[in-house]
């Protein structure tokens, strides 16, 4: 995979574009659209532009449109956009800024003046973009962190309470974790906390949130994931996890797995509940999955 920044270009008229992604492509990777509903589908797609140059005369959505549907999105909202166009007056760029755009750029354009604003456009964006990671993950493991995970939780408590969807949580606690840096010391505990969060990485679908709620212990949100296909996947992480082995030393997990039921009014009665699965996990022998249920009180 590349690791160029990726630009959006976008303009109705076909030459336009090609002048734009010719001056650019061999230091950034470009994207191209033709028309405003294009363009808001590729801002939405993998990889998310880190930039959109985007013209503002098109026909049926034009560019103001445009920026106003990404805004709305939280997947894109953040996308850093400059505006070309040869509408130069006072008002129309006062008018663009207002709306969320970063730049002006008028037609017709200066190939030294494009670059050296979208160069530091993107050096901006990568400057926030490392600080929002500083900000919203765990600094050993790479997982989102705490703030992050209270933050996203409440959001997808009310998401899913809204569209009556199923929404499952996972705690993972390392068993015995404190043995492990007592006796191998903390250098190697911290090699053991990165595999497991390794594992509980790669085991998340791009829609769940997977982070480390603190010390040895990490969380799983499961959007659309009934308690069932929860334990499913909680089981294939403890099967994975006991048979990891880092650093040659013998590693279990124990499980809570909660569903969000009628009950649950905040995110801290799903984590509640998953914590008090745990409980009973670890006093029922460690290295296992249980199931929250009222019957467990």
């Amino acid at each position: 995979m590349s690791n160029k920044a990726v630009i959006l270009i976008v303009d109705d008229v076909p030459t336009n574009v090609q002048a734009l992604a010719l001056l650019l492509k061999e230091e950034y990777a470009v994207k191209v659209a033709t028309s405003g509903a294009r363009a808001v589908e590729l801002a939405g797609q993998d990889p998310i532009p880190d930039l959109i140059l985007l013209d503002v005369q098109m026909p049926e959505m034009n560019g103001y449109d445009v920026l106003k549907l990404l805004k709305e999105n939280s997947d894109t909202a953040q996308i850093p956009i400059i505006f070309i166009t040869g509408k130069d007056t006072v008002e129309d760029e006062e008018y663009g800024l207002e709306l969320g755009a970063m730049d002006y750029i008028t037609k017709p354009i200066r190939p030294s003046i494009v670059k050296a604003r979208v160069k530091t456009h993107i050096t901006l964006k990568q400057q926030y973009d490392q600080l929002v990671g500083m900000a919203t993950h765990d600094q050993l493991t790479g997982l989102y962190n705490r703030h992050y995970l209270s933050d996203a939780l409440d959001k997808k408590v009310s998401q899913a309470k809204r569209h009556r969807e199923a929404l499952s949580v996972i705690i993972i606690d390392i068993d015995h974790f404190k043995n492990v840096n007592d006796t191998f010391g903390h250098l190697t505990g911290d090699i053991v906390l990165k595999a497991v969060a390794n594992i509980v990485y790669d085991s998340a679908r791009k829609e769940d949130v997977a982070a480390r709620f603190g010390g040895e212990e990490f969380i799983v949100v499961l959007d659309n994931c009934t308690a069932q296909d929860a334990l499913v996947k909680a089981e294939s992480l403890r099967s994975v996890i006991q048979a990891l082995h880092p650093q040659d030393i013998a590693v279990t997990a124990s499980f809570g797995v909660a569903q969000m039921d009628d009950d649950t009014q905040r995110y801290e009665d799903l984590l509640k509940n998953a914590d008090t699965a745990l409980y009973i996990a670890k006093e029922e022998g460690r290295n296992r999955v249980v199931l929250y249920e009222k019957t467990l009180l």
